[in-house]
């Protein structure tokens, strides 16, 4: 990992951490559901233009339709369950448990993928980054504590290990990064905004702040962001990438805590040490070789 892999990471880390904060203060203006929904229909607009100017094709083989499909589902459930509950919720609570996503994955890669059995060193991140949830679910009295918040955390964080899933065991993994994309936002599109009326009014009292809030979650975020976290994945090894995850949830707890004045609880601060450190032991590669647990 040279110096610009490494600022770059770093401010993708800040930029999706300061997105949690921008979801939000949207919400403010739009039922979240629906701000989803727009943010993933603005987010194929924005994707059709920019494959044709880079000249990607649109083919996908037949055989990579199912992963594609599955991962969209993935997809819309996930910020369905992510929109609502930062609505309902502090951004610091909220993502400390939202990216908890590695520890959820490694599970699974244990029993699912050989090779990637649970090490030591992951055994220890994963009891480091539970106990840390476990610490921020058993404090109903912090600020923003809420069951529903915090289940809805928790499911679009498994939603969001399964579109990885989705992608390393179905022929998905051949299609290039753009149209992976595009499956998610052009089949979530639909679902969300179809399903949006059930969750109360479209609109709250639109400001401009709330359509430069969503116009920034369609440029920044849902597609030219990605691609470019897509990008920085085909450059540096993953491992090396996966590696800078843990700053995420360090940043969106202090952006919520500057930017909207969100009181943390000792218990949210407690937690996010336990979760960054354990997601970094979880991505991080020992220089022994490796021993695996039985199942692996």
């Amino acid at each position: 990992m040279d110096l610009f892999g490494a600022a770059a990471l770093i401010a993708f880390a800040l930029h999706l951490a300061f997105n949690q904060v921008v979801v939000k203060v949207t919400a403010g203006g739009f039922n979240p559901v629906f701000s989803a929904g727009l943010r993933s229909a603005g987010a194929v607009v924005v994707l059709l233009i920019w494959m044709k100017l880079r000249g990607v094709p649109m083919q996908i083989p037949r055989r990579a339709w199912l992963g594609g499909i599955l991962s969209g589902l993935f997809f819309a459930f996930e910020f369905m369950c992510l929109f609502i509950a930062l609505d309902i919720s502090t951004v610091s609570r909220v993502s400390v448990i939202f990216y908890t996503m590695p520890v959820w994955l490694a599970i699974l890669a244990h029993f699912l993928f050989p090779g990637e059995g649970l090490t030591r060193l992951k055994v220890l991140g994963l009891v480091m980054a539970m106990a840390g949830v476990a610490i921020a679910l058993l404090d109903r009295d912090a600020a923003g504590a809420s069951w529903t918040g915090d289940l809805l955390a928790l499911a679009s964080a498994l939603c969001w290990a399964g579109i990885v899933l989705c992608v390393r065991i179905t022929p998905l993994s051949e299609v290039p990064p753009a149209l992976q994309l595009m499956f998610q936002v052009a089949i979530s599109a639909p679902i969300l905004l179809l399903i949006a009326p059930l969750f109360g009014p479209l609109i709250r009292g639109i400001e401009p702040v709330h359509i430069a809030g969503l116009l920034f979650q369609i440029i920044a975020v849902a597609s030219l962001g990605f691609l470019a976290w897509f990008w920085l994945m085909s450059i540096y090894p993953a491992s090396s990438v996966a590696s800078f995850s843990f700053l995420s949830p360090v940043f969106s707890v202090i952006l919520g805590w500057l930017l909207l004045s969100e009181n943390v609880a000792a218990s949210v601060w407690g937690a996010l040490v336990l979760v960054a450190a354990g997601i970094y032991l979880i991505n991080r590669k020992p220089r022994a070789k490796k021993l695996v647990f039985p199942g692996g």
